[in-house]
């Protein structure tokens, strides 16, 4: 392939902006800030499961608290009543005096048992209630710190981008200085090697592979006119010369 040396040349300056980008590309992926969202986002995952937990035990305990106080409550105003009506002289007869004493009797017990039964339920309302405030302070510093990175990762993003957005601009002007078939051949070679289709040759060595070339590769390419479009024999870069390409 022939190419004028300038437009050779500017593969250079092309390859300059394309290895810039895929810098900045790179670094865009690799942000510190994904890792640790990642890992915000598996805890909160963990955390959303403990919450969920600690409300439904919160809920049912609520809920047989409120049962357990009922059943205090019917059962204390059953005694209240029978003590009222034998206060008031409205049990007469003596056998349904001692039946109402037994009952009464039964009843303090039954209070005493009930009482005991909300007291439990009670204290582990309070420790189920302790136990999602924990969870829901967790939650909100794993919160916090998420919008903090994530403030601070779009900010790098912003400030990755607006850099690569400069190296697109001059990357299109770049490319628009280089014939289509060179063009073609460069995005070619570059798509095989990684992202780098044009290296220099300087002092004998292709800054692509970093290889020196031999005395027969030189001497094969010495001789070509310089509008004639080199390929690196070690890797099959295209090669630009330079003041100091050692021909």
């Amino acid at each position: 392939m022939k190419a004028d040396p300038l437009s050779q040349q500017t593969l250079l300056e092309l390859q300059q902006h394309d290895s810039v980008l895929a810098q900045l590309a790179h670094r865009k992926k690799t942000l510190p800030e994904h890792d640790r969202l990642a890992e915000i986002e598996a805890g909160r995952r963990e955390l959303d499961g403990r919450r969920i937990e600690a409300e439904t035990l919160v809920s049912d305990l609520t809920r047989d608290s409120g049962r357990a106080e009922a059943e205090v409550e019917q059962v204390r105003s059953r005694r209240t009543n029978n003590q009222r009506r034998m206060d008031a002289g409205q049990i007469t007869a003596a056998k349904d005096l001692e039946n109402m004493q037994h009952e009464i009797v039964a009843l303090d017990r039954r209070i005493g048992t009930l009482e005991d039964a909300e007291l439990e339920v009670m204290e582990a309302l309070e420790q189920a209630q302790a136990q999602l405030q924990d969870v829901q302070v967790d939650v909100g510093a794993a919160d916090a710190e998420e919008a903090s990175l994530v403030a601070s990762r779009d900010e790098a993003v912003e400030r990755l981008d607006a850099e690569a957005a400069g190296h697109v601009d001059d990357r299109a002007a770049a490319a628009a200085r280089v014939p289509d078939d060179l063009l073609a051949l460069y995005e070619k070679v570059r798509a095989h090697h990684g992202g780098l289709g044009a290296a220099a040759l300087r002092q004998r060595r292709c800054e692509g592979c970093r290889l020196e070339l031999n005395g027969a590769d030189l001497r094969e390419l010495k001789p070509l006119p310089a509008d004639e479009v080199l390929r690196c024999p070690e890797c099959d870069r295209i090669l630009v010369r330079t003041p100091e390409s050692g021909l």
